[in-house]
């Protein structure tokens, strides 16, 4: 791989983040006054210990399921 492909494989991943982050906050805005909706306010800390378990979970198993497309778009048969 040459080196401008390289660099352009590098702003890709990059660009493709900073994307993936301003959607994590967006998201983490309306989970937020979800939580508030359900527990009451976001100062509570049995309501705030579970937003970040829930949130971790969730991000833990889209994570599993993006590596196995991305190993099946590349043809490793990995499960």
């Amino acid at each position: 791989m040459t080196l401008y492909a390289e660099v352009l494989d590098k702003i890709a991943a990059l660009l493709t983040a900073a994307f993936g982050l301003v959607a994590a906050l967006a998201w983490n805005g309306a989970i937020q006054e979800l939580f508030k909706e359900l527990f009451g306010t976001a100062e509570n800390l049995t309501a705030q210990t579970i937003y970040a378990v829930v949130v971790t979970i969730v991000a833990v198993l889209v994570t599993i399921m993006i590596a196995r497309a991305a190993a099946k778009a590349k043809g490793e048969t990995k499960t």
